[in-house]
């Protein structure tokens, strides 16, 4: 008896050791800081995705709306998002973005709808995340603000709660395969909005091949969580239809054998090679998301991490934020961007990686999310700004003020400093 507890008294007080240092090492980062600085800098000077984009997109609001929230009153905040709404579209449906309508010519192909005089949308038809994300946007500016009456503003003769649901609906109606019990949109790589057919790749045509993946279902879990916590009175109908969906991804996308989602479930076949395996393939970014939509047990998600790392490091690229491994081959995309290790097909994220570090400080996985934010801190610091991509030999591509990138790593520090003040002595 005396062993076992002096045994138990040296595991405790090598944890609590541990513990110290880990919350020493949080609290003197030497990148923390200038991060943080540097996300509140880049979001102070605007709403739209970066400065390779004029449009407000709402898939990259609702991942820097929280940060903007320290920096903007919350009524801009407000108004931003009711723009969405009051351009959306009779069936429910949510656009992608939107500018002002001073700055389009008329070869600009808009949407516009009565109730809006200032702007104009525009919507990527592949993608079906729009109007979870726009839900989740809405949440976390009431978290952030303490304002819940936007839910109560009108826009036209509809509550902005009444208009949440339609979005929902627009989904059951419109995305939603009977046979899955799961929603669906174009093939895509992972969370990407760029299809394999021909053209630019971001609206559906007549070639498109529609799939099921786990990243618009776990946004639309997560969207039905915050629409019943917002709207409970709502939960009689879409709390059935969220545990289910939950449901049918387990059943449907996960593969238990190798311990991932699948990248696609097809429903008029696929357009890639019959010999192309693309099970091969490990979704990060997809599994992030469905890990904040509550669909991986602790171990499973330990099992994650170990797989993105052995990923990372197998690409040679810089952080855990790589979209996927292995890439889809040369010509498999038909937009040239989507080549391999480039863009969506491999490129080198912070927008979803920090997401990846939430979830695991969340988890309670501190070390592990402590240890893998430090490349994509430095590279904060390296290359002044944050990137919207990298190259698999950590190069960075794209905006360099990208702002979802600003605000995810932000809300992971935050975390992280959070852990460091509770369990600092």
């Amino acid at each position: 008896m005396r062993i076992i507890i002096l045994l138990l008294l040296f595991s405790w007080l090598g944890c609590t050791s541990n513990s110290r240092q880990l919350v020493e090492e949080i609290q003197s980062n030497p990148y923390f800081p200038f991060v943080k600085y540097k996300a509140q800098d880049v979001v102070k000077t605007g709403f739209n995705a970066g400065d390779g984009y004029s449009e407000v997109w709402i898939r990259d609001y609702n991942t820097f709306i929280k940060l903007s929230a320290e920096v903007y009153p919350a009524d801009e905040l407000k108004q931003n998002l009711l723009v969405f709404f009051r351009l959306q579209s009779r069936d429910g449906n949510i656009i992608d973005g939107f500018v002002p309508a001073s700055t389009v010519d008329a070869d600009y192909d808009g949407i516009t709808t009565e109730l809006e005089k200032h702007y104009v949308g525009h919507k990527n038809t592949v993608e079906t995340d729009q109007e979870t994300s726009l839900v989740q946007a809405v949440y976390k500016f009431i978290q952030s603000t303490g304002d819940s009456t936007i839910l109560q503003e009108m826009i036209g003769v509809q509550t902005v709660s009444d208009r949440m649901e339609d979005a929902m609906r627009y989904l059951m109606k419109n995305r939603y395969n009977e046979e899955y019990g799961l929603i669906y949109g174009a093939t895509t790589a992972d969370w990407g909005d760029v299809q394999p057919e021909g053209g630019w790749g971001v609206d559906i045509s007549d070639s498109t091949h529609y799939a099921i993946d786990i990243y618009d279902n776990a946004m639309f879990i997560i969207a039905l969580d915050n629409l019943i916590e917002m709207v409970p009175e709502s939960a009689y109908h879409w709390q059935p239809i969220r545990d289910q969906v939950a449901e049918n991804c387990r059943k449907h996308l996960w593969d238990k054998s190798k311990q991932k989602f699948i990248p696609h479930l097809y429903l008029n076949g696929s357009p890639f090679p019959e010999d192309f395996d693309e099970n091969a393939i490990y979704y990060h970014g997809g599994t992030a998301v469905a890990i904040e939509a509550g669909l991986l047990t602790d171990s499973e998600i330990r099992d994650a991490l170990k797989q993105m790392i052995r990923d990372q490091q197998e690409a040679g690229a810089g952080s855990i934020g790589l979209t996927m491994f292995p890439v889809y081959p040369q010509g498999y995309f038909k937009n040239k961007v989507m080549g391999p290790y480039s863009y969506q097909n491999g490129g080198d994220w912070t927008w979803f990686g920090g997401r990846m570090i939430q979830q695991l400080a969340a988890h309670g996985m501190i070390r592990e999310a402590y240890d893998q934010i430090q490349p994509m801190v430095q590279r904060v610091k390296e290359n002044n700004g944050f990137y919207e991509w990298y190259t698999v030999d950590n190069q960075p591509k794209g905006s360099g003020t990208f702002r979802g990138s600003a605000g995810v790593l932000y809300e992971a520090i935050l975390m992280l400093e959070d852990y460091a003040r509770t369990n600092g002595h």
